[in-house]
């Protein structure tokens, strides 16, 4: 019955294929579910959902197709633990009397519990027999039996309820990142080299060696793998960015948080770079566009966070310069700084239908440029991450 619903995600243009379908249909043969629907809604959506920019979508389709399934197969457990809840005490009972209770096996419990659970009808309160309260019987709340089972608790948590909750909501891809997003998003830009001593294990060198060698042990070593992505973050601030300072403060705190880098540079710029960046906001600690491209190769990625938004003269007429060189308009510096870093992306916070008939336009013409949201950060990872 499941297979409606897959077509339901699909509809909802969540990405589930074949492999993700067998997948889903193994672990129901395998009983993962425990044959109750909440089972099913967890395994689901562990199996299907990749992403999780889809939960979202996930949880209303699970939410309209299963409603009101679970809920008739449950009536009569619901009915039950409301009974229990209700406990009627137990009276004393005489040494003579808990001494004729006979103890059972853990399995003939189980066995006879899920049996009475099939067969009973109505409430016992004092009973030996039927799952009750204040009695001998080896189930239910409130009464006395050395190897009994204790019935009750919160119970009612259904796949459809969990769906309903809508906890994921806040992972659409429209909307601005928060400070865990970004860190996911982030995290796919991991690379490692290996470099140092020869002080790791290599097991499967190893293997390969030893059977080689006819069985007898040869171990082999290797480096250890070290973080190798470098990032130059560069941020406009002030002004018209004044708006988006969460956005940009969650995307740097984010980056600062992350321990895969093998190194992390910050800067700071007001609307264009003019041939310097600036270590601090507050524009102090100033680095010279040529310093930075001597000290930062073709290795390191850029990352320019800005709404590109400002007077016409502030981007294409020459200003200030660094030093030693003569004055040269803002475009220019981009254009370099495109040049020199081949992996290169502009992050904008601005509405992508705000970005024709402006110097945006003129700025998406020198660098790759993205909407800062879930979905315009991963096409940007991408683009960081693609061979040049």
């Amino acid at each position: 019955m499941f297979i409606p619903f897959v077509y339901e995600l699909r509809a909802r243009k969540v990405p589930v294929g074949t492999q993700e379908v067998l997948n889903l249909t193994r672990a129901l043969e395998a009983g993962l579910h425990e044959s109750s629907l909440d089972g099913f809604y967890e395994v689901a959506r562990a199996l299907l959902i990749h992403d999780e920019k889809h939960l979202d979508e996930f949880d209303v389709a699970f939410a309209g197709y299963f409603r009101g399934v679970a809920f008739d197969a449950k009536k009569i457990a619901d009915e039950m633990l409301e009974w229990l809840r209700d406990v009627k005490q137990l009276r004393e009972l005489s040494d003579e009397e808990k001494a004729m209770i006979e103890a059972l096996d853990p399995e003939e419990l189980q066995r006879q519990f899920e049996d009475r659970l099939k067969n009973q009808k109505e409430r016992h309160d004092g009973g030996n027999r039927w799952i009750g309260t204040g009695g001998t019987s080896p189930f239910g709340r409130g009464g006395f039996n050395p190897a009994g089972m204790s019935v009750g608790g919160g119970g009612g948590k259904t796949g459809v309820k969990s769906a309903d909750a809508r906890k994921y909501k806040g992972y659409r891809s429209d909307l601005v990142l928060d400070l865990r997003q970004t860190e996911i998003a982030l995290r796919k830009l991991k690379a490692f080299v290996r470099e140092g001593a020869l002080s790791e294990l290599d097991v499967e060198g190893t293997i390969d060696a030893t059977a080689k060698n006819a069985g007898e042990l040869e171990v082999v070593v290797r480096p250890p793998r070290r973080p190798d992505t470098r990032i130059i973050l560069a941020m406009d601030v002030g002004g018209s960015m004044d708006p988006f300072a969460q956005a940009v403060s969650q995307l740097f705190s984010a980056a600062k948080k992350s321990t895969h880098w093998k190194e992390l540079r910050t800067y700071y710029f007001h609307n264009c770079v003019y041939g310097r960046l600036y270590r601090t906001e507050h524009f102090g600690d100033p680095i010279t566009l040529p310093e930075l491209m001597r000290q930062c190769d073709g290795r390191y990625k850029l990352v320019m966070v800005g709404d590109a938004l400002m007077a016409p003269y502030e981007l294409l007429a020459s200003g200030s310069a660094a030093e030693g060189e003569a004055p040269t308009a803002g475009v220019h510096w981009l254009h370099a700084l495109r040049e020199h870093f081949k992996h290169s992306v502009w992050l904008n916070p601005e509405h992508p239908r705000d970005w024709k008939g402006n110097t945006i336009e003129i700025i998406r013409g020198v660098f790759p440029m993205y909407h800062l949201t879930l979905e315009g950060l991963g096409e940007a990872v991408t683009e960081l991450l693609r061979r040049k």
